[in-house]
């Protein structure tokens, strides 16, 4: 028989809060629910709650397996008398792990449990994603475009087509991790797992790396990538380009190409999210009487918008559906409107203005209280 030295002095099953008669089911029960309240992930910073979570886990590691209670429960029965050491004469008690770790690790999301069998060879890994910058003209950003990148990215290795292997060898399973990439690190009920260091987590060792892209497997060279900007794209946005990035290892997939689009300014139209803006100059007759103008659209072909009479300068106007298209709407054109007042004037200009301002019997600035 093995048993701890000290388990006469401890109740489990008090530590539990069950019955010495408890069925199997009911101390896990008791358990996990113990488990779950006292968790140091639920109970930050809480020192007490994490003792107690300690001992919760000791009982149930012996309690939950049928061997060590009914060893336990027979040293209760003997008393101190069994209390030796663990030389001649007493008796001494290695914690195993069977069924704490597959608990933990279901209620918590923790790692697996020591000894658990992982899968040989080396898994899929992804490749990595690369970033690309495009400029593009305000027009080709408004109504979207497909085009092609050139770049120079990493690409499967044409010389051992992404083994990493010199040509007529290849990579052999790595002895110190037996091709699993990673190392376990036992820590009583607990194992960690680490990257190996002998193949650097890959689980292979190439022994006559490829000399073009020396064991790898990617090699940099120039790519064409044909993308497609979609209607509406902004300056500085980023778009994804799924499995346009360096290709994966041993299956995985590839990664990702990120494209952050550059647009250059339009001389004549702003933007306003998908609304394009104009500022439209107007002679104070036009804003005054009231006129039909001419303005110009992204799209080429003038419109005709309707000035009211009295219009103000500074004031916008909208052609509705004369903005930027794209697969969820369309903006309008927001007009605004800047009455010009001239620098200089003609003698037939300069009579009328004057005799404007004789006929003009109110001011503007009667609010003000003066003149």
């Amino acid at each position: 028989m093995a048993a701890q030295r000290d388990w006469y002095e401890k109740d489990f099953y008090r530590t539990l809060g069950v019955a010495e008669s408890a069925s199997a089911k009911e101390i896990t029960k008791a358990y996990r629910k113990l488990a779950r309240e006292l968790h140091p992930d639920a109970n930050p910073g809480n020192a007490s709650a994490e003792e107690r979570f300690k001992e919760v886990s000791s009982a149930y590691d012996v309690l939950g397996d049928d061997t060590k209670r009914k060893e336990y429960d027979e040293v209760r029965r003997l008393g101190p008398m069994m209390g030796g050491g663990g030389g001649p004469g007493g008796f001494t008690f290695n914690a195993g792990e069977a069924g704490l770790g597959d608990l933990l690790g279901g209620m918590f999301g923790g790692g697996r449990r020591r000894g658990g069998g992982g899968s040989s060879g080396v898994g899929p890994q992804r490749g990595q994603d690369i970033e690309a910058t495009l400029n593009l003209v305000f027009e080709d950003a408004a109504r979207g475009l497909e085009t092609s990148l050139h770049l120079t990215a990493g690409a499967q290795c044409s010389t051992c087509s992404g083994s990493g292997a010199k040509p007529g060898t290849s990579p052999r399973v790595c002895a110190a991790c037996s091709g699993r990439g990673v190392v376990d690190d036992n820590q009583g009920f607990f194992s960690f797992s680490s990257p190996c260091r002998s193949c650097q987590g890959s689980g292979a060792v190439i022994e006559t790396p490829c000399g073009t892209c020396r064991g790898s497997g990617i090699e940099q060279r120039p790519r064409e990538v044909k993308v497609r900007i979609p209607a509406g794209v902004s300056d500085a946005q980023r778009i994804r380009i799924k499995g346009r990035g360096t290709p994966g290892r041993n299956g995985g997939p590839a990664g990702d190409l990120y494209v952050t689009c550059q647009v250059q300014p339009h001389h004549l139209f702003g933007r306003d999210a998908n609304h394009l803006t104009l500022r439209v100059p107007v002679t104070f007759a036009e804003a005054a009487l009231g006129a039909v103008i001419q303005v110009p659209t992204l799209d080429g072909p003038f419109v005709s918008l309707r000035l009211k009479p009295g219009t103000q300068s500074g004031t916008r106007h909208r052609v509705s559906g004369r903005g930027i298209a794209t697969v969820r709407e369309t903006g309008d054109l927001i007009v605004t409107v800047d009455v010009q007042v001239p620098t200089t004037l003609t003698d037939a200009e300069r009579v009328a203005i004057e005799q404007l301002a004789a006929a003009t019997t109110s001011s503007p600035r009667s609010f003000l209280g003066g003149s």
